[in-house]
């Protein structure tokens, strides 16, 4: 490079010219630059941009994203109709993975279009298994890993894992994902509700249940010395403890995202739905152990009920939302495509955000009372002293592009006056649709409300917005 400028310098007979020649060149050289420098920066708007390596991608999509789900033949046909609720076998890639076919394969077969296609484990009678009174069938489950890497898809950017009964909510879990550079090794879930199931299975360990997620270089590395690792931990209890322990071994740790639900709990799951963290949720869990999250439905007319807000606005699901009534002096808190709650009373934001304790222990009589891994609070011990509670009814929208959420009343046996919140019947909620940015995901902020002028006394209208820079949530005098 430095011989060829040599070349180029200019004689003394002919510098005036040639020097005019040299200044057109590099100026057409620094134009072109800067123009193609003002487009980088311009298509990084609509692209993921790797800031340490320079690189650019295109947006992560389910299409990048390869499942494998853990399931066996007994609970296979009693549980396939958990994955169709959020299947989506136009756009996914996977497997399930089973110790052999079960009885109504046929049956299955017909129906076959709207899940996954079955996989059969291979053998893994070679490797120990010492846990006493555990399951050697975990040793088949952690090497789903191994095995659905071994499918060879390509373009893969991320390896989901899950049980037969994990409910997955895919664009969340690809939004989530898509603020991690998939080319760096990531392992990404979440641990379990129960302070004592963390310490007995490790706080550094995602929770097989309620999903995971693994890089693909790093998974393409666990699948190579997966085995070889195995075969040092006989004396662990499940699946997903080989997996971290094996992730370990290989220097990586866990990286959190409160977004999967292991859901070590039992019963009514309202709670926690109604204060969700703030950021998307991922999926759900352990659904045969709990209530119907809306009354008078079953379990799966519930989780379908519940996937007609997800359809509309996936992202802004379960984020809570607090506003006050000035007028009557109420709180109002919206779990968005779920329930609203109105308290009769003033509440401070932060008495609002706890965890209210409307669900049992995973196992009576171990747990040590409050050892969950968030605050609750317990309802008050008087049903008529509770919030009235609206669960979402339907949604529709104004040709605005304005999304309408509609929420009834869910009844209860006490009186009421003018000034209670009881004598309403039906809550809307205006919002538009959520579209979080990276910058959004990585540092979340709640919205803010505000209830409207209502032209019907037993109906009451809140709009969900951006809060303005420096405005707090808080009852104005």
């Amino acid at each position: 490079m430095l011989s060829l400028a040599r070349d180029l310098l200019p004689t003394k007979s002919h510098f005036p010219t040639v020097s005019i020649y040299l200044l057109l060149i590099s100026s057409f050289v620094c134009f072109v630059y800067l123009f193609v420098s003002v487009i980088l920066v311009d298509t990084s708007k609509f692209s993921d941009v790797n800031l340490s390596s320079g690189t650019v991608h295109a947006p992560t999509n389910l299409g990048h994203i390869v499942f494998g789900i853990a399931s066996n033949k007994n609970s296979w046909p009693k549980r396939k109709d958990y994955v169709k609720l959020w299947w989506k076998p136009e756009k996914m890639r996977g497997c399930v993975f089973l110790e052999s076919l079960p009885e109504d394969v046929k049956s299955y077969d017909n129906n076959s279009i709207s899940l996954p296609p079955l996989c059969i484990s291979e053998d893994t009678s070679r490797f120990r298994y010492t846990y006493r009174n555990g399951l050697r069938s975990a040793i088949r489950v952690a090497r789903v890993v191994s095995e659905t890497v071994g499918l060879n898809h390509s373009n893969v950017r991320w390896f989901v894992f899950g049980d037969d009964d994990t409910v997955f909510f895919p664009e969340n879990l690809v939004k989530t994902l898509s603020k991690y550079d998939h080319g760096l090794w990531y392992y990404i879930g979440s641990n379990s509700e129960i302070y004592e199931q963390n310490r007995a299975f490790g706080f550094e360990m995602a929770f097989g249940g309620g999903g995971f997620a693994i890089s693909y270089p790093l998974a393409k590395v666990l699948a190579k010395v997966f085995d070889s690792c195995i075969e040092r931990y006989p004396h662990l209890y499940g699946s997903d403890s080989r997996v971290s322990s094996c992730l370990a071994e290989l220097g990586v740790g866990l990286t959190r995202e409160p977004g999967f639900h292991q859901v070590d709990v039992r019963g009514d799951l309202f709670g926690l739905l109604t204060s969700h963290p703030l950021s998307p949720i991922v999926s759900l869990h352990h659904l045969g152990h709990l209530d119907p999250i809306f009354p008078n439905m079953t379990i799966t007319d519930s989780i379908q009920h519940f996937f007609k807000a997800v359809a509309v606005d996936s992202q802004r699901v379960l984020q809570k939302t607090v506003c006050y009534d000035r007028w009557f002096f109420w709180t109002i808190s919206v779990s968005w495509g779920y329930a609203v709650e109105v308290y009769g009373k003033h509440m401070l934001l932060p008495d609002t955000l706890p965890v209210q304790a409307t669900f049992k222990q995973w196992q009576k009589g171990t747990l040590l009372a409050g050892a969950y891994t968030f605050n609750v609070r317990q309802p008050h011990h008087d049903p008529c002293q509770r919030p009235t509670i609206f669960f979402l009814d339907h949604l529709s929208s104004s040709s605005d592009g304005v999304i309408i959420s509609h929420y009834k009343k869910s009844y209860a046996n006490c009186s009421y006056d003018m000034s209670s919140p009881r004598k309403l019947e039906e809550i809307k909620v205006f919002s538009h649709k959520l579209e979080l940015s990276d910058k959004q995901l990585q540092a979340p902020r709640r919205q803010c409300c505000d209830v409207l002028p209502s032209s019907a006394g037993k109906v009451m209208e809140i709009a969900i917005r951006e809060c303005q820079e420096e405005e707090l949530i808080h009852m104005h005098a």
